[in-house]
């Protein structure tokens, strides 16, 4: 059934398209591929976003066209679907109903720019009636969508302002914009699904090429260097060479305690002990031979 709704609904637009202009600041048309979705949403620099009162969302004023802001990825409800991006002009990626943000399905009907006909006779400060639109399957696979206290929700994501410096053909390709919101923009989405969407479509675009580059080679290094430790010997170490010997032994005696300097005293008092040993030796050396020329005058 989806099918052939989506069939009817691309040749609807394309008779639409033959007889309607869109308006000057936004062109609105559609074109549908996957992965990434070209919705005909070309703008031309970056949108003014205005908070929703007591809500983490921002809604764009001035663009007729249903433009949000949540988690750190812009939404966009169009021709009855659901499109996210994480830059301002796309490319878009189309999100089924059974996944779409809860905060995002709860965003008021006034903020809607360009409402659907359903919506007509809708309260205008409460959300769309999602669950008669979608049906029952919907509305019990998301049961209690509509149940929250206002006021109780999470901080909104702060705007990615680096953006605006990216205007007209100064907008990035696809295989850059990755890179320019890493290194610009550190937020990371806290809603599960945001992140999910968030994920799959990195995944799908692909990571930046110098990250990749950057991440490829310390792998092949480390690989390189697993088959080295494997195929190489266990060596043993070598012996200490003998400069390093003497070294330890220098080291050694340093940490010795060394040899505490006599006081002056003691070392005049060994001096005199000194004297007095050598005077000794001389007079007994004088008295030995005062005897033997004692005894060699009585012997004459």
């Amino acid at each position: 059934m989806r099918k052939i709704r989506y069939g009817v609904f691309v040749l609807w637009m394309l008779l639409c398209c033959s007889v309607t202009s869109a308006p000057a600041e936004v062109s609105i048309g559609i074109g549908i591929g996957l992965p990434n979705v070209s919705i005909g949403i070309n703008l031309p620099l970056f949108p003014e976003l205005v908070p929703v009162p007591g809500y983490p969302v921002y809604y764009a004023p001035r663009i007729e066209t249903n433009y949000f802001f949540y988690d750190g990825m812009y939404w966009v409800y169009q021709d009855d679907n659901w499109y996210a991006s994480y830059w301002y002009n796309g490319p878009w990626s189309f999100v089924e109903p059974t996944v779409v943000p809860l905060y995002v399905l709860r965003i008021p009907v006034r903020y809607y720019r360009h409402p659907p006909p359903y919506f007509r006779g809708w309260r205008t400060d409460a959300p769309p009636r999602w669950g008669e639109h979608w049906g029952r399957e919907w509305e019990q696979h998301r049961r209690g969508w509509d149940n929250w206290k206002r006021g109780s929700g999470p901080k909104r994501a702060p705007l990615p302002v680096y953006q605006r410096q990216y205007k007209g053909d100064r907008y990035p390709p696809v295989e850059r914009q990755q890179t320019l919101r890493n290194q610009n923009y550190r937020y990371q989405p806290r809603d599960k699904t945001v992140r999910q969407h968030f994920q799959q479509q990195g995944a799908q675009r692909g990571p930046a090429p110098v990250r990749q580059e950057s991440r490829e080679e310390p792998r092949m290094r480390s690989q390189g260097q697993q088959q080295i430790q494997r195929q190489a010997p266990v060596q043993q170490a070598p012996p200490a060479a003998p400069r390093q010997q003497q070294r330890q032994i220098y080291r050694e005696q340093r940490q010795q305690p060394e040899a505490v300097p006599a006081p002056r005293q003691q070392i005049r008092e060994q001096q005199q002990q000194e004297r007095g040993r050598s005077q000794e030796f001389r007079g007994q050396g004088q008295g030995q031979e005062q005897k033997k020329e004692e005894r060699g005058r009585e012997r004459n």
